[in-house]
């Protein structure tokens, strides 16, 4: 089947709205977060309790980590990443464009692409727009993305502006290989381009309208949470969806926590990624209906009450003192429970922002929601 994306619902007082996307491998409803499954797995997690549990609809890959290990070839031989790790639903590989950009003193970039030294044994790879689109394709990702450049904050405007250019350039070469191969595993796979130009607001919407005028399925919005205040990313993301087409899925990366999440929810976007909620559950912090909570504290000693008094996830069902203890003595099984409460939790997060832009009050629950959900506990 030929992808399709669908707005449901528009709310009356900001630029969010509710739509679905779908696809081949299932039903994408949106606003969305989704879970961060760097190398085939997010980590400490069961594909069936993402499924069963956490019920997320689409889970992310990276480019970069795949093609190093466990390598295109054991992919292409398994099937495609869905049959190489046991996943029915929907995936999303990036580009490996932000992994080369963290590998700042391992590369270089020039027009043709970047080379970079490996962060496992410092074998020198290539990687191109051309061959970025191809690792994808053999990686079988139902959406893919552009290759980019991601530049450094703060940066300067003159090498922000040639990024940028860079960036349009290679998206032009991404394109072509793109639509000069078809998908390897049965399905149509769906391609993002991404607006770029650090926090000058004249360079986002330059980008936007290049990325608006390609057309494509949907369009992704990168090179933000790298360090810039809020308030500057909510300025850029503003500035661009308002460029982008209301009729294609908007796609912010890299973001962030939940506070983020509905604040951008109310500036038009309608998909987000982030490894917060199964990092920071690994190291104790767990988001909850009430507040942010450090389960190390030693006020959580005999705390018998359950992890959340809304009962997001099944895991609710332990209690702070128990979880705490678990992190105490190491245990394994505590950061699983938080990485599956946080993980719930998001989830949770976007069904209910769904439910209130549809109900018609979205903007006043997402202004009292922010300031709950700072709250340090």
């Amino acid at each position: 089947m030929d992808p399709v994306f669908k707005i449901i619902s528009f709310d009356k007082n900001s630029s969010a709205r509710v739509g679905v996307i779908k696809t081949s491998h299932g039903e994408i409803n949106t606003p969305v977060f989704m879970p961060v499954g760097t190398q085939a797995t997010v980590k400490g997690v069961h594909q069936r309790e993402l499924e069963n549990d956490i019920k997320a609809e689409i889970i992310l890959g990276n480019t970069y980590h795949l093609y190093l290990r466990p390598g295109i070839e054991v992919l292409e031989n398994a099937g495609g990443i869905h049959k190489f790790m046991n996943w029915n639903k929907n995936i999303l590989t990036d580009s490996g464009g932000y992994q080369v950009y963290s590998l700042s003193s391992n590369r270089k970039i020039n027009e043709n692409g970047v080379e970079f030294k490996s962060h496992i044994d410092g074998s020198k790879h290539l990687f191109t727009p051309e061959y970025a689109i191809e690792i994808q394709n053999s990686i079988g990702a139902n959406i893919i993305m552009a290759f980019d450049e991601c530049p450094a904050y703060p940066c300067d405007y003159s090498y922000a502006k040639n990024s940028m250019h860079l960036t349009h350039r290679w998206l032009d070469r991404c394109l072509s290989k793109f639509n000069s191969i078809d998908g390897k595993y049965g399905f149509k796979q769906i391609f993002f381009p991404i607006v770029q130009g650090s926090t000058y607001k004249d360079l986002r919407q330059e980008s936007a309208k290049v990325i608006s005028s390609k057309d494509c399925f949907g369009n992704a919005i990168g090179g933000l949470s790298v360090g810039e205040p809020y308030n500057e990313m909510y300025e850029m993301v503003g500035n661009v969806c308002e460029i982008l087409p209301k009729s294609k899925p908007r796609y912010l990366m890299g973001v962030g926590t939940p506070a983020n999440l509905l604040e951008n929810i109310s500036l038009g976007v309608d998909m987000f990624d982030c490894v917060m909620p199964t990092r920071n559950g690994r190291n104790g912090m767990l988001f909850t209906s009430e507040g942010i909570i450090n389960i190390k504290n030693k006020k959580w000693t005999n705390d018998f009450s359950s992890i959340d008094p809304e009962n997001i996830s099944w895991v609710d069902n332990y209690s702070k003192a128990y979880l705490r203890h678990l992190f105490t003595v190491n245990e394994m099984l505590g950061k699983q429970i938080a990485s599956i409460h946080n993980l719930g939790f998001y989830r949770n997060l976007m069904q209910k922002a769904r439910n209130k832009i549809i109900d018609g009050d979205f903007l006043n629950w997402k202004n009292k929601m922010v300031v709950k959900l700072s709250n340090r506990l």
